[in-house]
């Protein structure tokens, strides 16, 4: 067998990480200004863009749209936006509240109508903080299993036992090709990849090559 091409392969310490596992709500009112909190488990920039898209289409005469997301397994890709807010005083106070529960692959936006009367950095910070938790308070948060994907070159001869060792690892096959090279690509958990390439050693006549990590 040919070892799994390693470039590019994220280095992760876990088998998961926390998410919500559905979209949730919370309301907050400070001195006549209304928050209005919504979190949503995401899974790409462009799902990010349309749900911000469709908040601003729900909500056009409000006064900011705050927010903050994490994406990944390995939690490395993040964006803050105080949409107008004074700097520090609403996106960061968000984004605290995904930090403190551990979450990656969620979204958290506080959209505020201005109620006349100016709450103050302080105040602005305790108002978008309150909001995200009581967001997330009302979330389910669960633990998700990190996949990787393979694709998987080899012999007719070896199909049998391919199958098998796919079988045996909980794999899912999410695409495949019998013609002149046999090939499928597939899915499994992180925690089952060290007994799939031990398996895999016994044919040595197929290629593993690492896709990604999700």
């Amino acid at each position: 067998m040919q070892l799994p091409l390693k470039a590019g392969k994220l280095m992760l310490f876990s088998d998961s990480y926390r998410s919500i596992s559905a979209a949730s709500e919370g309301q907050v009112r400070e001195k006549g200004s209304k928050f209005l909190g919504f979190a949503y488990p995401v899974s790409s920039e462009a799902e990010i863009k349309e749900l911000l898209l469709q908040l601003r289409k729900a909500h056009p005469s409000a006064s900011h749209h705050c927010y903050a997301w994490r994406l990944g397994p390995d939690k490395s890709a993040y964006r803050i936006n105080d949409d107008g807010e004074p700097s520090g005083s609403a996106a960061k106070p968000i984004f605290s509240q995904i930090l403190s529960n551990d979450l990656s692959n969620v979204l958290i936006v506080v959209v505020r109508y201005f109620g006349g009367t100016l709450l103050g950095i302080p105040g602005l910070i305790h108002a978008y903080k309150n909001c995200a938790q009581l967001c997330l308070e009302n979330a389910v948060i669960v633990e998700k299993f990190i996949y990787e994907q393979y694709q998987i070159n080899f012999d007719f001869s070896d199909m049998s036992k391919v199958m098998r060792m796919l079988k045996d690892n909980e794999a899912k096959v999410l695409a495949n090709g019998y013609d002149e090279t046999n090939s499928i690509v597939f899915q499994i958990k992180k925690q089952n990849t060290a007994a799939m390439e031990r398996a895999m050693e016994e044919l040595y006549n197929t290629k593993l090559k690492y896709i990604q990590t999700i």
